[in-house]
C-alpha cells in the first residue's frame, strides 16, 4: 500500500527537509557520454554525418559531435530555455555553422542519438515513431537512458531514499516537492523535463510498436547487485538501458 496524505508529508520532510533541496550539489564531470556508453569509435561512426539529438538539453552531447566531425547536428529539445543556452554554447565552441538547435526538424539523419531523455518524454512512442520517419535508409538511433523506473534511484529528484517513488504516493510526493519547486507541476509529467515512469518492459513494447527493432540491446546492471540481475528481476536491478535500433524491413 502506497503512504500518502498527512503522515507522507511529515515523513518526506523529516527524511529530506526542503531546505536542504534548496543548496545546488555541482554534477561532477563525467567526460563524454557518448564514448562512455559507445567507446572512442563512436567518433569515426559519427565523422561526416548528419546527426539528430534528441532530448539534447544543454547541447554537451551535440557540441561534441559537431567538434569530432559530424557534418550536421541538429539537437532537439521542448525547452525554450534550455535551447537558448545551447545554441549560446556552441557559438562559443565555434560550431554553431554545422551544430543548431530546435523544437522539431525535417531533416533526414543518418544517425539518431538519444542519451538520457527517454524516461523523459511525454510520448515516448510518438518519438520512436518520429525517429523511424526521420532516419535515411540503413540509419540507427543509437540510445541509452536510465535509471528506469523500478530501479531504487528510478523517481530521480522524488527518490529520497531507494525506492521511495514506489513508496510514497505520487500526490504526496509532488506536494512535498512544490515546498522547494515553485513551477506549479502537479503530476511527475509536469515537472521540469517530464518523467513518464519509463521501465525496460515499456521500452521495448514501445520500440516494437514503432516501426523500429533492435540491431542490439543491453538492460545493464546495477554494480553493486550485478549478481542478483537477471530476466526475472532485470526491472528491479537494471541501471540503463542501452540499444542500437533499425527500420523494421519493409
Amino acid at each position: 500500500m502506497l503512504i500518502g496524505g498527512e503522515i507522507a508529508h511529515r515523513l518526506l520532510n523529516w527524511i529530506s527537509p526542503p531546505a536542504r533541496k534548496l543548496v545546488p550539489v555541482p554534477s561532477p564531470d563525467e567526460g563524454s557520454k557518448l564514448v562512455t556508453h559507445w567507446g572512442e569509435g563512436i567518433w569515426e561512426q559519427l565523422a561526416g554525418k548528419t546527426v539528430i539529438d534528441f532530448g539534447c538539453g544543454f547541447g554537451a552531447e551535440a557540441i561534441d559531435m559537431a567538434r569530432h566531425g559530424a557534418r550536421q547536428v541538429i539537437g532537439l529539445d521542448i525547452r525554450a530555455n534550455v535551447l537558448e543556452r545551447a545554441s549560446r554554447r556552441a557559438e562559443q565552441a565555434g560550431v554553431s555553422d554545422r551544430c543548431t538547435f530546435a523544437t522539431s526538424t525535417n531533416v533526414k539523419a543518418d544517425v539518431i542519438t538519444s542519451i538520457d531523455a527517454f524516461e523523459h518524454f511525454a510520448d515516448p512512442g510518438g518519438i520512436l515513431g518520429l525517429m523511424a520517419g526521420l532516419l535515411h535508409p540503413g540509419g540507427r538511433v543509437l540510445a541509452s537512458f536510465g535509471p528506469t523506473w523500478f530501479h531504487p534511484r528510478g523517481g530521480h529528484g522524488f527518490s529520497v531514499f531507494p525506492w521511495a517513488h514506489l513508496v510514497f504516493t505520487e500526490k504526496a510526493l509532488v506536494r512535498w516537492r512544490a515546498e522547494f519547486k515553485n513551477d506549479g507541476a502537479t503530476n511527475f509529467s509536469e515537472i521540469g523535463g517530464g518523467l513518464n515512469k519509463m521501465t525496460v518492459g515499456n521500452f521495448r513494447r514501445l520500440v516494437w510498436q514503432s516501426g523500429l527493432r533492435f540491431e542490439a540491446f543491453e538492460a545493464l546492471p546495477i554494480r553493486a547487485a550485478r549478481y542478483l540481475h537477471n530476466p526475472l528481476t532485470r526491472e528491479l536491478f537494471t541501471s540503463l538501458v542501452r540499444c542500437r535500433l533499425v527500420c523494421a524491413p519493409a
